[in-house]
């Protein structure tokens, strides 16, 4: 490695990224109480869990490949925190095995008396069935994790030598890989989440995940650029400028982020079909209108209104605190969706399970933040201590520095 790259290492990430397997056991042993004392729920809230680190592996491995079509100062800054979420993806492919044991607990679909005396599930059972689902599952991992690892291997060799084939490899696999990314991603929110309901669907649904990924990614990759410009070897090399460019980026996605929502929200009400209409009042009613409200203010408007600030745009720590807020409110969004999902073999009646019964237990679902995401971002932190925290031998590095000088 020349001396160039050398100088962009930052080693001591490994150690401190090591303070996150103290979280992931403590969440860990959450997760075991919560195994001990309700079965089902503990399946459930591993899946919410679950899916808020994994949306975050696949909106870095987006943005990822959207950079290596685009260019960018944005993305060159960013180019290795990007990276060393997406090949955590792997490891994911891992721990989704609780999710596998759990189907019989989470998905109807998966009983026969039950897809027996009802005509929906049979109409639905050639696609909705074990094999079926864990045959796509398969599939998603493997397509996700070969085009994590090739291009990490191929900027791997651009640090090395400073080819351009390497460049030219990355943007040509980064096409077809948005493809992939996006059906995989449509199969994979239908297999995973939305069949949790399976009497209900929307074609917005997936969009709303791939919107969400890529917000909950730049939240993180934000929050991380700022932490690490503050500290050797990026001091003084994250300008202003820089940080305006992904204030910018952040309101795009926070903009885009309330209109697929709220275009579900206004295309359901105004259809106001019987197999439709269900779903949002199992999240307005029992408690759940008020989440609503949380996800309209903190997830949209205040940072909407903040962000609209060039000076908020420029401040580091204001800008951090926002996305650390938006992060927040993934999280909540995620529970909002999924939580008041009754799994087959419970309930409260039609209304689905209430506010108040979900907060009961919404210790599982900390526990299974805290546990998947503490190993995740211990793999994380491993992979940004490992490589240039700059790709000096991109084409388009010095220009990124000239333009945060300009």
């Amino acid at each position: 490695m020349a001396d160039g790259q050398k100088s962009y290492l930052a080693p001591d990430l490994a150690a401190s990224g090591s303070r996150y397997l103290i979280v992931a056991a403590a969440g860990a042993a959450g997760l075991a109480a919560g195994w001990f004392i309700n079965h089902d729920q503990f399946f459930l809230s591993y899946l919410v869990g679950y899916v808020f680190w994994i949306n975050m592996a696949l909106g870095m491995l987006f943005l990822l490949m959207i950079q290596h079509l685009t260019g960018g100062a944005w993305g060159v800054l960013t180019r290795r925190v990007l990276e060393s979420g997406a090949r955590t993806l792997p490891a994911l492919a891992v721990l989704f095995v609780p999710v596998i044991v759990g189907m019989h607990s989470l998905y109807e679909w998966t009983h026969a008396d039950a897809v027996a005396a009802d005509k929906i599930l049979q109409h639905k059972a050639p696609y909705l069935n074990t094999t079926g689902f864990l045959t796509r599952a398969a599939v998603y991992f493997v397509v996700w994790g070969a085009v994590a690892l090739l291009l990490a291997a191929w900027s791997r060799g651009q640090d090395l030598t400073g080819r351009p084939e390497f460049t030219h490899r990355m943007r040509t696999l980064s096409g077809p890989g948005v493809v992939m990314y996006g059906l995989t991603v449509t199969f994979m929110s239908t297999d995973w989440f939305m069949s949790l309901e399976p009497h209900w669907f929307s074609t917005m649904y997936p969009v709303l995940f791939v919107v969400g990924q890529g917000l909950a990614a730049f939240t993180l990759t934000i929050i991380t650029v700022v932490w690490l410009s503050g500290r050797a070897p990026l001091a003084g090399v994250v300008t202003q400028k820089h940080l305006h460019d992904l204030g910018k980026l952040m309101l795009a996605f926070v903009l885009l982020w309330a209109y697929t929502n709220f275009s579900q929200f206004l295309i359901t009400w105004s259809g106001n079909l019987r197999e439709e209409v269900p779903w949002y009042l199992k999240r307005t009613q029992e408690g759940w209108l008020a989440v609503a409200l949380i996800l309209v203010i903190f997830h949209f408007a205040l940072p909407f209104v903040l962000l609209l600030s060039r000076k908020v745009k420029q401040n580091a720590r204001l800008l951090a605190g926002i996305a650390a807020v938006l992060l927040v409110m993934r999280a909540v969004d995620l529970f909002w969706f999924l939580r008041p999902a009754v799994p087959h073999g419970g309930g409260e009646g039609h209304h689905g399970l209430s506010l108040m019964t979900a907060l009961s237990t919404v210790w599982i679902d900390l526990s299974a933040l805290a546990a998947i995401g503490g190993l995740w971002m211990f793999l994380f932190m491993r992979g940004l201590s490992k490589r240039p925290l700059l790709p000096v031998n991109d084409p388009h590095f010095e220009e990124a520095l000239a333009h945060g000088r300009h």
